[in-house]
């Protein structure tokens, strides 16, 4: 999997930019599902082992990419997020999540960027026999550099991340989700989440 200059550039400022764990969604051309043109993040509850998404959010997010002409493969395909610590390995959580959320797609990508560096990256795929195993994970500087944009990234953080003060009760190894009394949107439901009426929250964790 390859990474604009700018998509890489924006993904260590928004790692880096707090010492929570940060998860988005990776924005992939319309000729090269696998090249990553840019990051975007839907609003988040964060602490240093976990990430709780936005139901409402994650769902306003899809509207906006199908609005933008853009096809699911494009934006609900890699899941990328970041690990506070030097380890990119996925916890047994981020493989339960990995599993269930996304094992249903005909392909998906599960990338990990950890504080030093270190990166891991995943594909899996349904058609044929199926299967899945490690990708590189390279930067195209073949492709035209648009620059930094710190100010938008920052406005970006400051509106979609929101650092916990503690750990949230969660259900270890489970996907909790729900929204508004159990409300649906068609296409969250369909490509890429699963609710739980029962529940008000949306989150997974990787516990220490």
């Amino acid at each position: 999997m390859r990474f604009s200059p700018t998509a890489w550039a924006k993904l260590l400022y928004l790692r880096d930019r707090g010492p929570t764990e940060v998860g988005g969604f990776g924005i992939a051309s319309t000729d090269d599902l696998l090249f990553v043109e840019d990051i975007q993040l839907v609003r988040q509850t964060c602490t240093t082992v976990s990430v709780a998404f936005d139901d409402a959010s994650v769902a306003e997010f899809f509207d906006d990419q199908v609005d933008a002409g853009r096809k699911p493969e494009q934006f609900a395909r890699v899941w990328i997020h970041t690990h506070p610590g030097e380890s990119a390995t996925p916890s047994h959580v981020d493989e339960g999540t990995f599993e269930r959320v996304f094992g249903s797609c005909d392909w998906a990508v599960m990338f990990v960027l950890a504080r030093r560096g270190e990166t891991y990256c995943r594909l899996r795929y349904r058609s044929g026999p199926g299967g899945q195993f490690e990708i590189r994970t390279d930067v195209d500087f073949d492709r035209q550099f648009a620059g930094t944009d710190f100010e938008a990234w920052a406005r970006e953080y400051k509106t979609t991340v929101e650092p916990a003060p503690q750990l949230a009760p969660f259900r270890e190894g489970r996907l909790i989700g729900g929204t508004q009394a159990g409300a649906s949107h068609e296409l969250f439901d369909d490509l890429w989440w699963s609710f739980d009426s029962k529940n008000e929250e949306a989150f997974y964790d990787r516990p220490l």
